[in-house]
C-alpha cells in the first residue's frame, strides 16, 4: 500500500490536536485516529474535504504516494 496519509505531519505544522480537528470537522476521534495511523483502505471525498477545510490545506498535503521501496523503508523505520 504505497499510498500514505500524512495527517500527523499536517496537524503538527498547524499546531492542532486530533481532538480539535474532530471538533472542527465532526469526524469521530476514532476515525481520525485510524486515518492518521494509515489503518484505512478508503476515504470519502466529503471527509477529505472537511479535513482540508479545517486545516486550510490541499489533499496532496495529506495524501502521498510512495514507491514500493520508499514504503518498505518507511515501514522498516516505524518498526525499529
Amino acid at each position: 500500500m504505497p499510498v500514505v496519509i500524512n495527517l500527523d505531519v499536517v496537524l503538527a505544522k498547524r499546531k492542532m490536536s486530533l481532538s480539535r480537528l474532530s471538533e472542527k470537522t465532526g469526524i469521530s476521534l476514532v476515525n481520525l485516529s485510524l486515518l492518521k495511523n494509515n489503518k484505512i483502505k478508503a476515504i470519502r471525498f466529503s471527509t477529505l474535504e472537511a479535513i482540508c477545510v479545517a486545516l486550510g490545506c490541499k489533499p496532496g498535503e495529506i495524501i502521498d504516494y510512495l514507491s514500493d521501496e520508499e514504503y518498505n523503508a518507511l515501514l522498516a523505520n516505524e518498526n525499529s
